[in-house]
This record gives C-alpha cells, sequence and structure tokens, in this order.
C-alpha cells in the first residue's frame, strides 16, 4: 500500500492511501481541476461518525412487531413465560426475538424501540433501563452494529445464543 500526502493550493494537506495507479490517478484529477472526485463528507467526531439518519423505508415497524408478539403461534407461552413475570432480562430481549424468528431479522432496533414496543405491550421499561441491561446481563444474547458510544443509539439483533436462550424461556424450560 503506498501513501502519498499533497500540499494544495489553498494550503490543504491531503494524505492518500492505496495502490500506484490509484494514487496516480487521483494526483491526475488533483492538476485537472475540471473532473470531479465524488467524496462523502468527513465527520468531526465520534458522536457524529456513528449517527445516522435512517430511512423512512429503513426504520423498523413497531406495530407489527407488537402484534406479532400478540398474535404469533407462541403468544400463550410468551404470555405466561415472559410477560406474565418480572425479568426484564427477557422483556427486553422479546422484541428482538420476534424480530429475529418471524421477520428473519429484518430490522435492527434500538433500546429506544424496544421501550416503545414493550410500552405498547403495557410494560413500563424505560430506554435508560433496556440500555442499562443490554450492557449488563444480556450482552451475552445480543450483537450490536457498532461500538457502543455515550448519547449515540445502537442498534441491536438477537443472537443465536439469545434466540436458544428465549425460546427455552418460552417453551418454560428455564425460568426467566
Amino acid at each position: 500500500m503506498a501513501k502519498a500526502t499533497i500540499r494544495r493550493r489553498d494550503g490543504a494537506i491531503v494524505t492518500l492511501e492505496g495502490s500506484p495507479e490509484e494514487l496516480k490517478r487521483l494526483l491526475t484529477l488533483d492538476e485537472h481541476p475540471s473532473e470531479q472526485l465524488t467524496a462523502q463528507p468527513r465527520a468531526k467526531g465520534k458522536k457524529d461518525a456513528a449517527r445516522t439518519i435512517p430511512n423512512e423505508k429503513d426504520a423498523p415497524d413497531l406495530t407489527t412487531i407488537v402484534n406479532l408478539i400478540k398474535t404469533c403461534k407462541e403468544a400463550a407461552a410468551i404470555e405466561k413465560n415472559i410477560l406474565d413475570r418480572t425479568s426484564q432480562v427477557d422483556r427486553t430481549l422479546l422484541p428482538l426475538y420476534i424480530n429475529h424468528v418471524y421477520m428473519n431479522d429484518k430490522y435492527r432496533l434500538t433500546t429506544g424501540d424496544i421501550s416503545k414496543i414493550l410500552s405498547d405491550l403495557n410494560i413500563r421499561i424505560t430506554q435508560p433501563n433496556a440500555s442499562t441491561t443490554f450492557k449488563g446481563v444480556a450482552s451475552k444474547y445480543i450483537l450490536g452494529d457498532s461500538r457502543r458510544i455515550r448519547g449515540v443509539p445502537g442498534h441491536y439483533k438477537l443472537s443465536h445464543r439469545g434466540a436458544a436462550y428465549l425460546k427455552e424461556v418460552i417453551s418454560g424450560k428455564k425460568a426467566g
């Protein structure tokens, strides 16, 4: 991998890395300003780098997840073994389980999404409490899409280990 550092006429210093062919192409583009490079703007800090604005179509359909919890083939067992008990871990993992099993991991949910889903089921687990649960006991059952940064919502999905755990809890083999 080759490196090149360029001081432009406007005073900007640019460092490039890549193969020699790529560097040559980029250097010729710098000589001919009529040709434009398409560059994405660089984020200023860690929080800005991790923050993404979801598209409307990428936003999770929370109502569908709530309806699946109420109407899926395991609904009676879910109500008996998770919703009627007080295990915060099992309750916070439930929306991820429904997304994993019945929706083929279509969405990556935030702790805010999970809190809203549970609120629709008349279970009050606030977003900070869900986040604390994911940092602690439930961390071995979930997968995050990025490194945790304070103040930036992470997106989660259930791991296979988490799916197996919740399946046992729902079937009543493991006390929640």
